[in-house]
């Protein structure tokens, strides 16, 4: 014979509260004292009390459930944007479904949550302002929360708007001495590629500077070695347009016997988890992936709850390590 599932019931009589207190539990967590929320949850545990999200959906309630459309998450950056997004998402009481998509795919990738009776959306893909409206407008009233769109985009979102950082880097290797400043960007097609090739443009203008190369590789490491590794005249420095990127360049460098930073300076773009460790210690413009998966989870949710939101942006820093110093030359 199968054991019969816990109920509500069950969950109610074990903890001392009411039926209606376990909903509330479930559904608006935060309208119940922790106390309260305590006991339910460890009569939960010990009765191991699964919610029935499906019936939950049929009845026209809240699945407590948050859609994340997202880039390859072989690549460092959407990976760690996603962890943070669903570490977040879980302490506010939500799960999180991930499907993961590129430019071309989101229509797709974003029906596909969807249909899972998501009750809001978090997209990580590059987008245009026109891509990312159109999107919003397929969502209906649906939630919605962009994370890589352009800023004049007419659409709620969370973002690290390009031209702070850029700046940094720019202003920083030009201190240093630098005046032989190259890039190597993501691809063409990539908004967030764009806006940080437009933003070091803008900033090398300030100091009466053009770049002395644009390479171009497509966020991987391998591509970034392979732009260095093929390209015969560096310049002093090089801005990289994330820091995968940067890492398959330092070995390039390495490989062709170009000391870092004597030889050359590199500055990356994320600051992700592992550009500390790289050697040497990755300089780099630090967009903090975990307050940004957090800043979303949290205003998506008051999305959810109807609560007034603010749209300001988030701010980029300059993390100075061991990949930039004077020129030599």
């Amino acid at each position: 014979m199968t054991a019969r599932s816990a109920t509500l019931n069950d969950v109610a009589r074990l903890a001392g509260v009411s039926y209606q207190t376990v909903s509330r539990v479930l559904n608006t967590p935060h309208q119940v004292a922790d106390a309260t929320r305590d006991k339910v949850a460890a009569a939960m545990q010990q009765l191991n009390y699964i919610p029935n999200r499906v019936a939950q959906q049929l009845a026209g309630k809240q699945s407590r459930t948050l859609g994340l459309a997202t880039s390859d998450l072989a690549l460092l950056a959407p990976a760690q944007i996603a962890s943070a997004i669903q570490h977040s998402a879980a302490v506010a009481g939500y799960r999180l479904v991930i499907a993961m998509g590129n430019r071309g795919t989101a229509a797709d990738t974003v029906s596909e949550l969807l249909a899972q009776r998501v009750d809001g959306l978090l997209i990580n893909l590059p987008l245009s302002a026109g891509e990312a409206e159109t999107l919003q407008q397929r969502c209906g009233e649906k939630p919605v929360l962009f994370l890589d769109t352009e800023e004049q985009a007419e659409v709620a979102k969370c973002l690290y708007p390009a031209h702070v950082g850029a700046q940094l880097a720019v202003d920083h290797l030009v201190a240093l001495g630098h005046q032989r400043i190259g890039i190597l960007n993501g691809p063409a097609d990539s908004v967030a590629a764009q806006a940080r090739f437009a933003a070091w443009q803008q900033a090398l203008a300030q100091h009466e500077l053009l770049a002395e190369c644009v390479l171009q590789g497509d966020w991987s490491a391998a591509s970034g070695y392979t732009a260095i590794a093929t390209q015969p005249l560096l310049p002093q420095a090089l801005l990289v347009a994330n820091d995968q990127m940067a890492l398959g360049a330092m070995r390039a460098l390495h490989q062709r016997g170009i000391a870092i930073p004597q030889q050359m300076s590199l500055i990356g773009y994320d600051d992700t988890a592992e550009s500390a460790w790289y050697q040497p210690a990755l300089t780099t413009v630090r967009q903090d992936l975990q307050q940004l998966g957090a800043v979303s989870v949290t205003r998506i949710v008051a999305q959810l709850q109807g609560e007034k939101q603010t749209e300001e942006a988030l701010k980029a820093t300059l993390i100075i390590r061991e990949t930039t110093g004077r020129p030599v030359n």
